[in-house]
């Protein structure tokens, strides 16, 4: 039995002929026309491959092998993220398996057994066939003494003629398949009868001109036509003088020629006519190969071929014309072009097996080159898009992998492991940026299994931690500046969230030992104790507490404090209400009173229409009293930022609070009460 494999990859058909392992002989081809000219013809076994990758309708192409050869097993082959496709394609059809690209061996192997196990069944049961009925009339000189009615011994005879006529024809198209299969053989004279003028193809001709994607085999007029010697040669003489050494077809020097050579092999002028038509062709095959037509240059070479078919400088022209056409596909990156052209010339006697080695293994690079520099694309695209190792099978480090099983030591490998490496750096260099330590270890890691020495790590973790120092400074500097720039505003304390207090205590946590932080603290302290000196003088004792216990916290000179303190309790009012006397004997301070204090209803500060129209924003401080009932009074502002905008809204606001009443020594009290209120702008 027989393998046909319709391919025109060299990789291809090796990877079949290792997982068939001598179960049967492959015979390649590059269409399903020419796989099914010789299917048809052949009583053996068959089991048809399709490598679908260079077919535009798989569907199309297994249903017309069904159609026209149902003895045979077909096999389908499909890349790996084609396969899917592919089957569906052919779901329902006579295909007998759909296996992937690259070919595995094992599997394949096993499929392969079993799809030559059903082409010899079919084979079996396969009914023989009649063979088609064959008329040929020969070429008969013509005699002037020859009768026009045969006796019945020359029927005897012409019957005779018959089937040595049948016999010539046959050697004759045996002849010229071999000259266009092995380039081995010169062709034999074809005669034809008056009927038909040119002799139709052979099985083997039709497989040869669908050969490939190559451009069509050169057209050779191989009939002959009838008449006497003279006549042709007459005929001969005129086409030669009017230049129709080869063309038009049924009307050349080279057909006259070779006509009156098969009535006449003894016959010197039309030898050498055929010699001087030889000279013209090879005149022409220089010149178009001069020219880079190579299609013209194959006709001329053909023509040669017809007219002197043991000229000795056949093989050394077939030989320069195969090379010039691989070479300029070579030149134009058309491996499978170049496949083609190697895959026809193994047909030819005049390459040698040292050649032919030669174009393959530059083919095999080739490929290799642009497999590899679809990868390396490929690499590059994912990096450009963020995606360096996910999803898993169309990551970047994936198709780094696939490049180094399919050449390691390449040039363009080396530079796609490099830009990944790189890429993983960059990634951990922004995660050290954000704080996210997991992250840098994640990319560092995979930079390390990703090939950066141990060398180039170390410098990397010098960076990222030169990186984060000089982060915190940057952060450490900000944060002083804020923290002066609101003790010049004189925000020492409020707003929690923006505050003096607030951005100093955020230094001392990440940086203690930053150099500015005790200047700022001296500085923050200073203001708090001129704050409270303010209190004191005003008589506002509940504002006192707070700023010295803030500025003891950030080192203010304890005898700053004292007399502080001590001016407080200089400044209290002879005469207080009843509560706050008795809160004062009990030695209660405001500060504790004013931290027992509960509201119980809020009323938020309506925004100035006129201020939210002009994008104004900005604060009031207020001191209030909470009375023994919890309801506030005497509202007023102390401060405002800027002045008289939103000194109303505040008031009328603290107006409709309420408060728990402070219980002190077992009665309500009184309690002094200051506070700032924001007014931001909406976002």
């Amino acid at each position: 039995m027989d393998l046909t494999a319709i391919t025109i990859r060299d990789d291809f058909l090796l990877e079949v002929g290792e997982a068939l392992g001598g179960q049967a002989s492959v015979r390649p081809v590059d269409s399903t026309t020419a796989a099914l000219e010789y299917l048809t013809s052949t009583k053996r076994g068959q089991v048809l491959v399709f490598d679908t990758r260079d077919l535009t309708d798989v569907r199309a192409d297994v249903e017309l092998a069904h159609s026209q050869a149902p003895h045979a097993v077909v096999l389908v082959f499909a890349s790996a993220e084609a396969e899917k496709q592919v089957s569906t394609a052919v779901k329902g059809s006579n295909v007998f398996a759909v296996l992937p690209i690259p070919v595995d061996k094992r599997k394949t192997s096993a499929v392969f057994e079993g799809a030559v196990a059903e082409a010899v069944a079919k084979r079996a049961a396969r009914p023989p066939s009649g063979n088609a009925g064959v008329t040929v009339e020969s070429f008969q000189p013509r005699s002037d003494t020859a009768s026009t009615q045969p006796s019945d011994g020359a029927k005897g005879k012409m019957l005779v003629w018959a089937g040595a006529g049948f016999a010539a024809v046959a050697v004759a198209a045996g002849a010229f398949w071999f000259l266009n299969k092995d380039r081995s053989a010169p062709p034999a004279p074809i005669a034809a009868a008056p009927q038909a003028p040119a002799a139709a193809p052979t099985a083997a001709d039709s497989s040869a001109a669908t050969e490939t994607s190559l451009e069509p085999k050169p057209t050779v007029d191989t009939a002959l036509v009838n008449g006497k010697v003279d006549e042709l040669l007459e005929k001969a003489r005129l086409a030669m003088h009017e230049r129709r050494y080869t063309e038009p077809v049924g009307d050349n020097a080279l057909l006259y020629y070779r006509s009156a050579a098969a009535a006449d092999s003894t016959n010197g002028e039309a030898k050498d006519g055929m010699q001087r038509v030889g000279g013209v062709a090879a005149s022409r095959f220089d010149e178009a190969m001069n020219g880079a037509k190579y299609e013209e240059a194959s006709q001329a070479l053909a023509n040669l071929k017809i007219a002197t078919p043991n000229d000795a400088r056949i093989a050394a022209l077939e030989l320069k014309l195969t090379t010039a056409q691989i070479s300029k596909a070579f030149a134009e990156g058309n491996i499978d072009r170049a496949t083609a052209l190697v895959r026809q010339a193994q047909q030819s006697a005049a390459i040698s097996a040292d050649q032919l080695a030669k174009w393959r293994t530059e083919i095999s690079r080739r490929q290799e080159d642009a497999k590899v520099q679809r990868l390396a694309n490929l690499v590059s695209d994912r990096i450009r898009d963020g995606k360096l190792t996910d999803p898993a099978d169309d990551g970047a480090k994936t198709y780094v992998q696939q490049l180094h099983d399919v050449a390691p030591s390449n040039a363009t490998t080396q530079r796609a492991v490099r830009e990944l490496n790189a890429a993983y750096l960059r990634k951990a260099r922004d995660a050290a940026n954000a704080r996210n330590n997991v992250d840098v270890d994640r990319w560092v890691a995979e930079a390390r299994a990703g090939g950066v020495s141990s060398n180039e790590i170390a410098a990397f973790q010098r960076e990222l931690a030169s990186v984060r120092q000089k982060a915190a400074q940057a952060e450490a500097d900000r944060l002083v500046q804020a923290a002066r720039d609101h003790i010049h505003d004189g925000r020492l304390t409020d707003p929690a969230q923006d505050s003096a207090v607030y951005y100093l205590t955020q230094l001392q946590t990440s940086d203690p030992t930053n150099a500015a932080l005790a200047q700022a603290s001296r500085e923050l302290a200073g203001k708090l104790i001129d704050r409270a000196k303010g209190s004191a003088l005003a008589g506002k004792a509940a504002l006192v507490e707070p700023d010295l216990t803030q500025a003891k916290r950030w080192g203010a000179d304890p005898r700053d404090i004292a007399a502080v303190q001590q001016m407080q309790a200089a400044s209290k009012p002879a005469t207080q209400g009843p509560s706050r006397a008795a809160a004062a004997a009990a030695g209660i301070s405001p500060a504790a009173l004013a931290a027992n204090l509960r509201r119980q209803r809020y009323v938020p500060p309506e925004f100035p229409t006129k201020a939210l129209t002009q994008r104004i924003s900005g604060s009031v401080t207020v001191e209030y009293i909470v009375d023994t009932k919890g309801d506030t009074r005497d509202v007023r502002v102390i401060e405002a930022n800027p002045p008289g905008v939103f000194d109303k809204s505040a008031i009328t606001a603290v107006k409709h609070w309420h408060y728990d009443p402070v219980i002190a020594n077992g009665g309500a009290v009184e309690v002094p009460v200051r506070t700032s209120i924001r007014f931001e702008l909406p976002k």
